[in-house]
């Protein structure tokens, strides 16, 4: 669930990912269509011409799946603090509540 703000970000970076959509927010109109039209082309997976709600949620969970991979690849460095690709309990405190303790 979510509450649409104007202009539909939440939609916007839903359906393009965060980062993707910042790139958009940057393209003229005309770029953006172009770029919209190529990204519609791959949700279209029966390649009928049309989407259909089940092609939208795939390519929606997709965008969503990715984004979350990336974020943890992010965050992963400030809390293996002696990188060695696990994270134990005293990192994650000290990443996450290290200032408090």
């Amino acid at each position: 669930q979510h509450e649409d703000r104007p202009g539909f970000q939440y939609d916007h970076e839903a359906f393009l990912g965060k980062e993707e959509a910042r790139s958009f927010d940057q393209l003229s109109p005309e770029e953006s269509r172009e770029r919209l039209g190529k990204i519609v082309d791959r949700i279209d997976d029966d390649k009928d011409g049309y989407i259909t709600t089940e092609e939208l949620k795939t390519w929606i969970k997709r965008v969503q799946k990715r984004y979350i991979y990336e974020n943890v690849a992010k965050v992963w460095k400030d809390y293996d603090l002696n990188k060695d690709d696990k994270i134990a309990w005293e990192e994650y405190k000290q990443a996450t509540y290290g200032y408090y303790l």
